[in-house]
């Protein structure tokens, strides 16, 4: 029973991991692509190449494809978390920094405790989900502040504007998706209804792209390499390896605990962009890192018995943040 115990561990840590690090990597590997590719081209191609290639490995290990009503279930959920959730992103990056998309789409746990409302009574009956939600709300901020600043780019304030609701816009889209993936699972493998959920995805992709006028704006001549790397990266590790592991955490963990990488992926997404895109990272980003770390802490520490002495030591850190927050009048202790 304990190796067992064990093995499950490890992979929901290395479940974690993958969501946590490789999606805050594919903020960046977005922008690289749309160097190449209209948004919707680019999202359509990841979709599709990385469920095709599922389903060509599922079959070779003779799993059914399922019944109509597992693909119709997997179309909701794909198009949801994938075509609007991930697609719109990509739509996003066409006007703000991979670092601003990362961040904007960080009010995930908000949307699930809202919208999650069979759960509201347990959400709001821990004070640790609650405060940990709260203070990761105040780094954010925080964050923002310290990441944004005027006259970085050439895009219009109200254009900008637009990109950011239409972010928020996809956060909605992912959590509803997420919840119906929860509540409404397929009868297939997890690894055959991920299969499903890209190809059709990656298919509704493509055909926004036909009504968006995309694919008259693509010129195969004039992709750079840097394009191709990015589309190669979000199809194995962005598509295949994380988003695997998402709905894989989706089926053992509590939605709102594993909605927690939209906390790690901003901070990710700086450090990639200073190391490969030499971007670099304020005092007040810092500050807003680490506040947003202990408000990620507190949510996934919550699901685990303390003994009294590490509830004190909690107790007291959780303190001294809020009193660090407080000022910017997000949290009251």
């Amino acid at each position: 029973m304990s190796f067992f115990q064990n093995k499950t561990t490890l992979l929901v840590i290395l479940a974690f991991a993958g969501i946590y690090v490789i999606w805050g990597s594919t903020f960046l590997a977005i922008s690289y692509g749309l160097e190449g590719f209209p948004p919707f081209i680019l999202s359509g191609l990841r979709f599709l190449i990385a469920g095709i290639l599922l389903l060509l490995w599922r079959k070779s290990k003779k799993e059914p494809i399922g019944t109509a009503v597992d693909w119709k279930k997997n179309a909701i959920t794909g198009i949801l978390i994938l075509t609007g959730g991930t697609g719109l992103v990509a739509w996003g990056e066409q006007y703000v920094t991979s670092t601003e998309a990362a961040i904007a789409i960080a009010t995930g746990p908000f949307w699930f405790i809202a919208l999650d409302r069979q759960n509201w009574k347990t959400y709001f009956s821990n004070k640790w989900i609650t405060r940990g939600l709260l203070i990761g709300f105040g780094g954010l901020v925080l964050f923002l502040q310290g990441s944004v600043e005027p006259g970085e780019t050439e895009t219009s304030g109200d254009l900008k504007l637009l990109a950011f609701f239409i972010l928020a816009l996809s956060s909605i889209s992912w959590v509803v998706g997420s919840l119906y993936s929860k509540n409404h699972p397929a009868g297939n493998s997890t690894f055959m209804n991920i299969a499903q959920q890209l190809i059709i995805a990656g298919t509704a992709s493509l055909i926004v792209a036909f009504f968006r006028g995309e694919w008259g704006l693509l010129d195969l001549s004039e992709i750079p390499v840097s394009s191709l790397l990015g589309l190669l990266f979000l199809v194995f590790f962005g598509s295949i390896a994380a988003y695997v592991s998402y709905i894989w955490l989706l089926s053992v963990k509590d939605p709102v605990l594993v909605s927690t990488h939209t906390y790690i992926n901003p901070i990710v997404a700086v450090v990639i962009g200073w190391i490969v895109a030499g971007e670099t990272i304020s005092g007040v980003q810092f500050a807003g890192l680490g506040i947003i770390l202990s408000g990620v802490a507190l949510t996934n520490l919550s699901r685990y018995p303390f003994e009294k002495r590490t509830q004190v030591k909690i107790r007291r850190f959780n303190q001294v943040v809020a009193r660090i927050v407080n000022p910017y009048k997000y949290i009251t202790s």
